[in-house]
């Protein structure tokens, strides 16, 4: 009795002296957890994934802005995604082998900096599109913003491949038992990637949306005295679409800061050398958090996205000349 009770606290019964044990959790707690996780996913992918068939969809959303907001919501939707997989660990136990864990590990990175690429290009778009507002449409084309979208994915498929080298030529190498999915990344590679993803990207993220705030407040204070009211009242609209949108995108990007910062301050401490998928830590699970709010921050900033989600849940997407709806 003693011998099965103690084989049915074991992920792998069969591996008696090797095998990783469950954690011990209550029957409701494991059910809660169940519940959250495929609900956090399930509103993730979705709610991205109805980002992403909007902006690809209908021609009037082809914009360089629109298309950094497609390149997050594609990073977020693969979070989405990766989060699933975290509804088999609810007893602690990976049960896809070693090699499906490596690769999980690197799709998670990959995703994580791609996202902050993305935020350091959504603040660079925003800086010229209210500190250069004459030169914006010369200078950030949709042909540029889709090129430096491409550079961010394939640099970050590069970098990621790099640190985590060993991880991927032997996999597995650093679990304890069978059942864990753990990687490592030495000390010279986690201080590199703090820098380049976290202090380096944050920094040039703070100080472009200081000058847009600055700007945003002077230009605010020229229309309310009614300066050269005849050239303000001729560019006004587009003046004030651009706003717009540097405060809905200002918005997701201190969303994004508070969700990123206890993720890397972890590292700051030491912390994160380690990543165990079966003991992910809370800061870990506020950043996946993090791409279930972007689309949210949409669906109320922006009324283009409710239109669209209209359209598309009433398959009206399918008819002829579709894309062509106009929806702003």
């Amino acid at each position: 009795m003693m011998e099965t009770l103690e084989e049915s606290e074991l992920c792998f019964p069969q591996l008696f002296n090797t095998s990783c044990r469950k954690l011990k959790r209550p029957h409701t707690e494991t059910v809660f957890i169940y519940a959250l996780l495929a609900f956090i996913s399930l509103l993730t992918t979705t709610l991205n994934l109805l980002v992403i068939i909007s902006i690809t969809h209908f021609k009037q959303l082809h914009t360089p802005t629109n298309f950094l907001i497609l390149s997050l919501a594609v990073s977020d939707f693969f979070v989405g995604l990766l989060m699933s997989f975290q509804i088999l660990l609810t007893d602690g136990c990976w049960v896809l082998g070693d090699r499906m864990c490596a690769l999980f590990c690197i799709l998670d990175f990959i995703s994580t900096s791609s996202s902050v690429g993305t935020m350091v290009l959504i603040s660079v778009d925003r800086y010229v599109a209210i500190c250069d507002p004459l030169h914006y449409f010369s200078k950030i084309t949709v042909r540029e913003a889709t090129i430096c979208i491409c550079l961010c994915w394939v640099c970050s498929v590069l970098y990621n491949g790099l640190i985590m080298k060993e991880n991927l030529k032997q996999p597995g190498r650093y679990n304890s038992c069978t059942g864990e999915c753990v990687v490592v990344i030495n000390y010279i590679a986690s201080v590199a990637d703090l820098i380049l993803t976290f202090i380096g990207p944050v920094t040039v993220i703070i100080v472009l949306y200081m000058r847009v705030f600055v700007v945003a407040v002077f230009q605010a204070r020229a229309m309310r005295s009614h300066i050269t009211a005849v050239t303000l009242s001729e560019t006004v609209p587009a003046k004030k679409s651009e706003m717009k949108a540097a405060r809905t995108l200002g918005i997701i990007v201190i969303v994004f800061l508070i969700c990123l910062c206890p993720y890397y301050c972890s590292s700051l401490v030491g912390q994160n050398t380690l990543f165990s998928i079966t003991s992910v830590p809370l800061e870990t699970w506020l950043f996946y958090i993090n791409s279930c709010l972007n689309p949210l921050i949409y669906a109320f900033c922006y009324p283009w996205f409710r239109k669209s989600i209209k359209l598309i849940v009433t398959f009206k997407i399918l008819h002829p000349d579709s894309c062509e709806a106009n929806i702003l």
